[in-house]
């Protein structure tokens, strides 16, 4: 005892631990008593047990565990928190009890763990007993399973989860122990029970013996199915209703349980397996192979893969495409039988996992029904039965339809038999009328088909159909079949058994009373529902177009009218019935008279007809009689319109007075088509027809009448006809108009010639339009843009207006028409694209290049934007753009993309059934890295949806598996799009359920904004899923996880929306002035975030305070009104957007800036410094912003969609002025997110940005707030990066802002940030950055160069070395900046440079010509304010590269009136887009506009002074400058970048060259002129095409202007022979490019524009120096060839040059021969035979071929005379050709023929001698021409006109320029003089410095400016002139032995210098007052503009010296 009084005193709890097993025993003894004590289950004291209970029971003290189990199962029933114990309890209950060898142990046990289940802890329980069965103590294992049956049997399989269970069933009968197999058994009996038969299937592998145990006891179970005797805690509802049967002896609950038998599915119960990886690894090859014994292997080996019941998902669609080809096209029936038998068990392996490929396999099958052999058909019959339970009936409705009209009678039975199996597992719920009408349409014409077999499978269809969805439903479809064929339908139905035992809608007879058939035809219909057409029953019968007709079948009563509707249709009466029957009713006068030959009496007989009728009862009418008597001859041929009218009077009478059927209405209706135009009787016929329309349903009477009116050739009536129609529309309403009947009609008249026929067709479309909408457009797409346009503004009139309500109704409906909600998608016409995706496409988008693979795609794409509308057949297409959307380039993922939303619009609803096979694949893209590849995947997604609904996403595990998948981005972005999309939708698939773990996993995901989107998303499933589901799902989660998430599930509840109202109710507003969130189904997702947080922060709390008035909490306003929907969900949406964004944007919160200064100084948080932000940064920025920005901005601001950062940048602009303070409050963050936005790559949101940051700036300049270092540092240098962009526009805004930021920030503080961007690779952004450093040192000063100003030059300097030409440029002007601050100083400041770089500098100093200005060191605060207006507008925009930054002249221009320019939506830029323009240009910013300009004085003769022989005047250039600078402005801005500028400069040179005495004066300015053009072509064909911004037509309005002025030019041969050949090398280049542009052809009038290029182009050809435009052909071809161009380019080339060879015979005298010769021994340099004949063509080859040989045949043997410029002749292979081609011809031969008689012989002497002198004066020529012997060659023709003095020296002079004649002539004359012994004259100084461009038959080609320059120099040198000390390339690198055959590059950079200092004379012509020397040196020195003046120039100093 002394033991024991250590322990009896202790607490209960403590004995219950202690280590003597008797204190343990009493400490469990009290236990027990004191758990049984405890009333209050939530009593603290449980509390202390928790931690023992599992001791309780796995005590080692058999006696005290026996205790401690009853204490343990006390507890866990009486404790609230006993669940929390479950697992570990049961655990230890499984390894410590039920080992125990005493049975009140192992009960005791058990009994705890049916205690576990009955708190709600089934899973744990079953979990731990499952894993017990792997114990290896057989005790043990026999124990978990007896306790499992226990459970089982007791709370049944609702609580108990089968499917584990069934799993170990197969390895226990396994067992080696006797007693687990015996319990193992009962376990299987007793699960037998509960799910019947589907038990079978998983117990297939065990022992036949064991199996044949089970069937012997399953047979002995009683058939009733049992029932749950123990129920859970939450189940006391179900536990009282079971009670209290059990009194009564009750067994209502028999259906119940019958649906939980049913519920399980066998296939839920298998495991599933993996085939894929068990393919043999040779199955495609063997498929493939010739011999059929192969293929049968590869096919038995897949067939025994896929007997597994139940398959493993995976990507089958490679061997779906394997099995489907051998069913389509093997020849071995025995093969497709198998693969037939594959694709069966695939389709049941798979089930809704193979619904991807059903639409793939299903045209197929069916096809292969025309196969007769039984067991083929049979496995055909069981594919694609088995495919079908994979998907819907509406996914396959187009397939099948596609058959039924095949010719073979098996497919058509086969397509029948299978759509009645089909119907069998239907309800009415998923067979639809909209599905059902094709449906029965297509089997009614098979129904009287001639093949028995074929109209017996119809027969079944529709019998089954009428089964399944009821006979009303059907009846109406039926309405054209006899009573034979009906009945026959009907005893089809009877027979009939549908799936499960299911009861038909229709199936009842007899038994279901008729009441309950309305129901069906009350449901609201589908939105999707086809249009259909309405009209009474009157005439079903009736052949022809009333086949179309459908009775309506929502009215009320309908069973009543049946006798009636039987009047209404009439068969065709005999002509004397009619006769007899009216003279029943009419007085017999009337008849008589009826056709009496006089008027008088015909009239009196028509008022006669009309009393009788007005009198007559309607039952009693005849109608068709009477309507067969006025028909009756004269009939509707009357002659006198009174009896006409009255006639027409009398149809109307009888149609509305009448039972009037559309077999009388045949009889009138031509006549009264035929009189709707007749100006006297139109009226009454339009009445007949309304009448008839009233009578016979407008819908039918439209289509016949409209039908008549276009047979005819009247216009008038056709005219009248669309009109009355227009007007019955309105009258009668749009319900079941048949859209499609009218719209070829409706374009036939939009095609007709009669302007009225147009018009009425105009109008009634825009009737139509008022009903359908913008789709109706769609149909007239086709139309000329002229009559579109005029549709258009048709269209236009009625947008805004509402339908009219009908006034007219068709007689017995009463009411408006069933069928008013028309699906225009459903009436357009559409195109089958299958065929065209051909296996080449779908390899070529699968193709391993990925050039191949976009190739593809945009084949696909051209396909389907050709088609337009498109059916669902798209081939293997789905499969290729599976593929495309995980391609490893994301620019075909985008491409992909667009496409499939390209396809969505195509497609439209058809789109439902690639849902699977297209749409997940585009959810699975929402999971990629980029951000926009994800908003593009979003983008395509909505347009899906629009598309399909919503239903098809969410049916089976397809979008759970989606959000498994461990990816924040996919899951955020899916989770939003539910949690946006699940609102709207009033029901949901059961399949929505699988998503709740994963959105539960979500909900504690690492990433933050999953989270959000996963919180936000749960409101949503709890609306259609409820709270109970959701609660439950929660409970398979961690205690932990579990806790968390229930709580999140309470806070959703309060916020759960209501689901949207049923469409058929929204009538109703209730009254109520608040909106409901609730109400539309949409809730505030703002207030459920605030909801889940546990502290509100401050700007919650004043977002309460400023929306509610008070500090109230979110949650306050939080609960939805009860009431239902009110209104219209847009509306609610809108009114919660207003609400939600009335408040401040920014919230202002005292020195929140500073601590966060001082955060980042003290390194809390992350500096804002990176190469590109990464999410720490974004996460940091959302986090510091979500105290100061209102919770929806923010939202804004951080979403996907660039669309809402637009927007949210919209409203910054709209609250700037208005929260100006707290914008500065907050500017530090505000910049930060806004160089988050540098780095986006959209063009939209960046413009946005600049025009805010522009605003901004303003502001802070207005208030006058500096920036702090803080603020600049993180905004400065990312603001920089921008200023290297590549679009103009962006760069100019950065350059404005850059400007306006020095107002709020110290210049000398931007100029560091400035120097760090010249270190950028991006040499844009280096010479921008170099051109604002000049600014600022022009407008600040030099102490604005920070560190210092000698460091600062210096590394300026360095950049004058640069490679890229703007970056030098850049350079140079902003040293020249400083040197105009600080003048020679800044050689000292630049340190040393290179002597390239030096004299680069030196003079660009030179030519600056700016006088110094220094600036003040330190700018005062006026200066300052005087920037914003400066008096000069250069001094922001020195000396700026033309090509860096447009928009200067037109903002240099703006700022001289405005401080701050305006942002122009269109660029008013002049931009030359070339890299090798220097110099000043912004001067030209002072000039006048362009429309100034007064050509006209520029025109007049100008006199020129005679200079002095020594004596030349300074101002001698300026005499030619005053015009041709101005000319060289004017054409400078042909080049313009704004559109208009170009525009009014070519209107400007038109003038002038239209004018032929004006022309002239453009002679010099031909190239500078074509370059600009040529430009300017260049830059519409890369920019302006490009910019959706522009209007296309002033781009055609360009063109034309171009071309215009082109062809005047061209139309002047003394002109168009200036221009040289680099220049016509480049125009035609830029002419055939936009011949080939396809823009251009798009566009309105682009054809015109591409007919008057062509005909430039043969002007070109025709005017231009032949020399010329030839080389220039031969070198375009050669660089065509070797770049690779488009093979179009190259033969529109080659099409100019055959134009040329055939016009050789005429113009070969003015060719200079030489020169074409060297280019085509260039390009057969460079092109050589064997590459040419490696091209796809060998048309080049044999291009240059035919040239040679058309100058062969021409010159003969002369030809190879003119090969004196190509060096090393004999290896050219041009020589070897011509000299064979001449041998060929026998020109050679000639010299060694004598055999002639004597006048032969002396022709041939004749020749010899004329080639002789050919040769001797050639000879002399080139001397002349030569640098060398020019002097020699002038004396040797002096002595050769000597000795011949009738030589002829003009045929050798005609081709060369005035001044080489007038040289020859003035050096004859010296030497004459010299020989006479008169003064010498040396000539030495006017020896020309041209190479052999001079010879004989050369110079055509216009001699280089360089030339005269240096020829210049040397007579201004002469003549004691100054030369400038302007450095230029020695003479000799500018004389090349033979010409350039590259582009103009020469030709261009000397045109554009002429630009450029054109520009700046002109401008100091306009500045100064007086021309000083320096201005005349300056402009000595520049490039001559004009060629000839030049020449003239050099002749009159010669002249004067002489």
């Amino acid at each position: 005892m002394g033991d024991d009084s250590e322990w009896i005193k202790l607490p209960i709890d403590q004995k219950c631990e202690h280590k003597v097993w008797k204190a343990r025993l009493n400490g469990y003894e009290e236990a027990l008593k004191l758990f049984q004590k405890i009333g209050d289950e939530k009593s603290p004291e449980w509390g202390k047990y928790l931690g023992l209970i599992k001791k309780f029971v796995t005590d080692s003290n058999a006696v005290a565990q026996l205790k401690g189990l009853e204490a343990a199962l006390a507890f866990i029933e009486n404790a609230h928190v006993a669940g929390k114990t479950a697992g570990e309890v049961v655990s230890g209950v499984v390894t410590k009890v039920f080992n125990q060898p005493k049975a009140r142990a192992k009960e005791l046990g058990t009994d705890i763990c049916l205690m576990y289940i009955e708190i709600e802890k089934a899973e744990v329980v079953q979990d731990e007993l499952l894993k017990g069965l792997d114990n290896k103590n057989p005790k043990i294992v026999v124990s978990c399973i007896e306790t499992l049956r226990k459970a089982l049997s007791e709370f049944g399989s609702k609580i108990i989860t089968l499917k584990p269970i069934v799993k170990i069933l197969s390895k226990q009968f396994e067992s080696r122990e006797k007693a687990v197999r015996d319990e193992v058994k009962l376990l299987a009996v007793e699960i037998y029970k509960w799910i019947r038969d589907a038990l079978r299937p998983p117990l297939q592998n065990i022992t036949s013996v064991q199996l044949k145990e089970l069937e012997e006891e399953w047979v002995k179970l009683p058939s009733s199915p049992p029932k749950q005797t123990r129920f859970l805690r939450s189940q006391q509802d179900l536990k009282a209703k079971f009670e209290q049967q059990q009194a009564h002896a009750g067994d209502q609950s028999d259906e119940d349980e019958e649906e939980t038998v049913a519920a399980v599915d066998p296939y839920e119960l298998l495991e599933a397996v993996e085939i894929l990886s068990k393919m043999p690894k040779d199955f495609y090859d063997k498929i493939e192979a010739k011999k059929w014994q192969e293929r049968k292997e590869a096919l038995e080996a897949i067939e025994a893969l896929t007997k597994n019941p139940k398959l493993e998902n995976g990507d089958y669609g490679d061997l779906v495409r394997a099995l489907k080809k051998v069913v389509g096209k093997d020849a071995n029936v025995m093969l497709v039988t198998v693969a037939a038998k594959c694709l069966a068990a695939l389709a049941s392996g798979l089930r809704k996992k193979f619904g991807t490929y059903a639409g793939q396999v299903v045209p197929t099958v069916l096809e292969k029904f025309k196969e007769k052999k039984p067991q083929v058909v049979q496995a055909l019959q069981e594919a694609i039965d088995a495919i079908f339970l994979t998907t819907t009936l509406q996914n396959l409705s187009e397939d099948i339809l596609a058959v039924m009209d095949n010719k073979n009678p098996s497919i058509k039975q086969q397509a029948s038999l299978f759509l009645a199996r089909s119907f069998r597992h239907c309800t009415q719920a998923t067979l639809p009328k909209s599905v059902l009408k094709p449906f029965c349409a297509a089997l009614i014409k098979q129904v009287n088909d001639s093949a028995p077999e074929v109209r017996d499978a119809a027969f079944e269809a529709l019998g089954t159909a009428m089964k399944v969805v009821g006979e009303k439903a059907v009846n109406p479809f039926l309405s054209d079949l006899d009573k034979l064929k009906l009945d026959k339908i009907k005893e089809s139905a009877d027979k009939v058994e549908l799936a499960g035992g299911k009861k038909g809608a229709g199936g009842g007879g007899e038994k279901k009373p008729a009441a309950k058939a309305p129901p069906p035809a009350e449901a609201p219909p589908k939105s999707s529902a086809p249009p259909r057409k309405t009209q009474t029953g009157a005439a079903s019968k009736v052949s022809g177009p009333s086949k179309k007709g459908k009775p309506t079948c929502a009215v009320a009563g309908k069973t009543k009218k049946t006798p009636e509707s039987k009047e209404f249709t009439e068969t065709e009466l005999s002509i004397e019935v009619c006769e007899e029957r009216a003279a029943g009713v009419l007085p017999a006068s009337c008849v008589q008279l009826l056709d009496s030959a006089n008027w008088k009496e015909r009239l009196a007989s028509m008022e006669e007809f009309q009393r009788a009728v007005e009198t007559m009862d309607k039952v009693e009418m005849p109608c068709q009689a009477l309507v067969r008597m006025l028909a009756k001859k004269p009939g509707w041929k009357e002659t006198n319109f009174q009896v006409m009218q009255m006639k027409l009077h009398i149809v109307a009478l009888v149609a509305q007075r009448g039972q009037f059927s559309k077999t009388s209405a045949f009889v009138v209706l031509d006549g009264l088509v035929d009189k709707v135009g007749d100006i006297k009787c139109g009226g009454k016929a339009k009445e007949g027809l309304t009448a008839i329309g009233e009578a016979c349903s407008l819908p039918w009477t439209a289509e016949q009448v409209v039908s008549m009116a276009f047979a005819q050739k009247n216009p008038k009536n056709q005219a009248e006809t669309l009109n009355w129609l227009a007007n019955a529309m309105r009258e009668f309403g749009f319900a079941g108009i048949n859209v499609k009947g009218f719209i070829n009609n409706v374009k036939t008249a939009l095609g007709a010639t009669n302007p009225a026929v147009r018009t009425s067709a105009i109008t009634l479309l825009g009737v139509m339009y008022l009903y359908m909408g913008a789709p109706l457009r769609m149909f007239f797409e086709d139309e000329k843009p002229a009559l579109l346009s005029q549709i258009d503004a048709e269209f236009e009139k009625m947008q805004g207006q509402s339908p009219p309500a009908p006034i007219r109704f068709t007689k017995k409906s009463g009411a408006v028409e069933e069928g008013g909600g028309q699906d225009i998608m459903d009436l357009l016409p559409r195109t089958d694209i299958g065929d065209k995706i051909t296996c080449d496409l779908v390899s070529k988008i699968g193709d391993k290049n990925w050039k191949i693979r976009k190739e593809g795609l945009d084949e696909a794409a051209a396909i389907i934007s050709e088609a337009k509308f498109i059916t669902a057949n798209i081939g293997d297409l789905p499969m290729a753009l599976k593929g495309r959307l995980g391609d490893s380039n994301k620019i075909l993922v985008q491409q992909a993309l667009t496409l499939l939303q390209q396809l969505s619009t195509a497609m439209g609803p058809g789109l439902k059934q690639h849902v699977k096979a297209l749409g997940i694949p585009i959810v699975t893209v929402l999971g990629d890295s980029k951000p926009n590849v994800r908003a593009a995947a979003m983008t395509t997604l909505q347009a899906w949806v629009e598309q399909t609904g919503m239903k098809e996403w969410l049916e089976g595990e397809d979008l759970s598996e989606e959000l498994k998948k461990e990816n924040p981005f996919l899951r955020q972005e899916l989770l939003g799009w539910l949690a946006e999309k699940l609102p709207t939708l009033r029901t949901v698939p059961g399949d929505l359920m699988l998503c709740v773990p994963h959105l539960y996993a979500c909900l504690e995901d690492r990433n933050g904004d999953v989270r959000k989107k996963a919180q936000d998303a749960l409101p949503t499933f709890m609306m259609h899923l409820g709270y109970d589901k959701m609660e439950k799902a929660a409970g398979k989660l961690k205690s932990a996880s579990k806790d968390q998430v229930l709580a999140m599930l309470e806070k959703a509840r309060a916020v759960m929306p209501a689901k949207p109202a049923p469409p058929a109710k929204n009538g109703g507003g209730k009254g109520s002035a608040e909106p409901s969130r609730a109400a539309s189904g949409l809730y505030d997702f703002t207030m459920i975030t605030n909801y889940y947080s546990h502290a509100f922060t401050l700007r919650q709390m004043c977002y309460c305070v400023v929306h509610i008035g008070s500090p109230t909490l979110p949650h306050t306003v939080m609960f939805p009104p009860s009431q239902g929907a009110a209104g219209k969900k847009p509306a609610a949406k809108s009114q919660k957007d207003d609400e939600d964004r009335s408040g401040p944007i920014f919230i202002l919160i005292a020195n929140a800036k500073e601590q966060r200064i001082k955060d980042e100084k003290q390194l809390k948080i992350l500096k804002w410094n990176f190469t590109t932000p990464r999410d720490e940064y974004l996460e940091q920025l959302k986090t510091q912003m979500s105290t100061c920005f209102a919770k929806w901005l923010q939202d804004e601001l951080f979403h996907f969609d660039f669309q809402r950062h637009v927007k949210a940048i919209g409203v910054m602009i709209e609250r700037l002025e208005s929260e100006s303070d707290a914008t500065i409050g907050c500017l530090d963050l505000i910049l930060k997110w806004f160089t988050l936005r540098f780095f986006d790559t959209n063009t939209t949101v960046l413009m946005k940005v600049l025009e805010y940051l522009k605003l901004m700036f303003a502001m802070l300049n207005r208030e006058n707030y500096h920036l702090t270092e803080y603020e600049a540092n993180s905004f400065v240098p990312y603001l920089i990066l921008k200023v290297g962009e590549p679009k103009d526009v962006v760069r100019k805004d950065v350059r404005a802002i850059l400007t306006m930021l020095c107002k709020v920030y110290p210049a000398s503080k931007v100029f560091p940030f400035l120097m760090d961007g010249t270190k950028s690779k991006n040499s844009k952004q280096r010479a921008e950055c170099l051109e604002e450093l000049g600014c600022l040192i022009e407008g600040y000063g030099m102490n604005v160069c920070q560190p210092t100003p000698a460091k600062s030059l210096k590394e300026i300097a360095i950049h004058i070395g640069d490679r890229d030409t703007s970056v030098r440029n850049a350079a140079l002007n902003t040293v020249v900046a400083v040197y105009n601050v600080c003048g020679d100083q800044v050689y000292k400041l630049i340190g040393n440079l290179s002597e390239k770089d030096m004299s680069m500098l030196e003079e660009r100093i030179k030519r600056s010509a700016k006088k110094t200005v220094a600036a003040p060191a330190k700018p005062s605060a006026t200066e300052r304010s005087q920037k914003e207006h400066p008096t000069n507008p250069n001094a922001t925009f020195l000396r700026k590269p033309l090509q860096d930054d447009p928009n200067k002249l037109n903002q240099a221009r703006q700022n001289a009136q405005h401080s701050e320019s305006s942002h122009p939506s269109i660029p008013k830029e002049f931009q030359l887009d070339l890299d090798m323009i220097e110099m000043d240009q912004n001067r030209v910013c002072e000039l006048p506009d362009l429309v100034q300009h007064k050509l006209d004085e520029l025109l007049e003769p100008i006199m020129i002074p005679e200079p002095k022989m020594r004596a030349i005047s300074p101002h001698f250039d300026d005499l030619h400058n005053s015009t041709s600078s101005t000319i060289n402005f004017v054409i400078s801005q042909v080049a313009s970048g704004d559109i208009n500028n170009s525009i009014q400069a070519l209107a400007q040179i038109d003038e002038v060259l239209r004018q032929e005495d004006k022309a002239e004066v453009m002679s010099g300015h031909i190239d500078q002129f074509l370059i600009a053009t040529f430009m300017q072509l260049r830059l519409i064909y890369s920019t302006h095409m490009a910019d959706d911004r522009l209007d296309k037509r002033d781009i055609i309005k360009l063109y034309s202007c171009i071309i215009g002025n082109m062809l005047s030019l061209f139309s002047m041969e003394s002109l168009a022979r200036e221009a040289s050949m680099g220049v016509l090398k480049d125009l035609m280049h830029g002419l055939i490019t936009l011949m080939l542009d396809a823009r251009v052809e798009d566009i309105e009038d682009g054809q015109q524009v591409i007919r008057s290029v062509n005909m430039l182009v043969t002007r070109v050809l025709e005017k231009s120096d032949q020399t010329n435009v030839i080389s220039a052909l031969l070198v375009l071809l050669q660089d065509s060839l070797v770049t690779t161009a488009p093979t179009m380019f190259s033969e529109l080339i080659m099409k100019c040059l055959w134009r040329i060879i055939r016009f050789l015979p005429e113009t070969i005298d003015s060719i200079n021969l030489d020169r074409i010769l060297l280019d085509v021994h260039n390009f057969m340099k460079v092109c050589p035979k064997e590459k040419l004949k490696q091209l796809k063509g060998d048309v080049p080859h044999r291009t240059l071929k035919t040239l040679l040989h058309t100058l062969c045949k021409l010159k003969g043997a002369e030809i190879l005379d003119h090969l004196s410029m190509i060096e090393n002749r004999n290896e050219s292979e041009l020589e070897a050709h011509l000299r064979r081609v001449v041998k060929h011809s026998g020109n050679l031969s000639g010299l060694k023929s004598d055999r002639g008689n004597e006048k032969t012989g002396l022709r041939t002497e004749d020749r010899m001698s004329k080639a002789k002198v050919s040769d001797i004066l050639s000879e002399i020529f080139k001397k002349i021409g030569s640098k060398e012997n020019a002097k020699e060659g002038l004396t040797e023709l002096y002595e050769y006109k000597q000795k011949y003095s009738d030589a002829d020296l003009k045929p050798y002079l005609k081709n060369t320029s005035q001044f080489f004649q007038s040289y020859v002539e003035r050096g004859l004359r010296m030497i004459e003089s010299e020989r006479e012994g008169k003064a010498r004259t040396q000539t030495s100084a006017v020896i020309p410095q041209h190479g052999v461009d001079f010879s004989l038959s050369s110079n055509n080609e216009e001699v280089k400016p360089a030339v005269y320059y240096e020829r210049l120099k040397i007579l201004r040198q002469r003549q004691g002139l100054e030369n400038t000390s302007r450095q230029r390339p020695p003479i000799s690198s500018l004389l090349s032995s033979k010409p350039s055959v590259a582009s103009s590059t020469d030709m261009l950079h000397s045109k554009l210098s002429q630009l450029k200092e054109s520009r700046e004379l002109y401008q100091q012509e306009h500045n100064a007052h007086s021309h000083s020397p320096t201005h005349a040196h300056t402009r000595s020195a520049s490039p001559a503009a004009n060629l000839d003046d030049l020449k003239k120039r050099l002749e009159r100093i010669k002249s004067k010296r002489q």
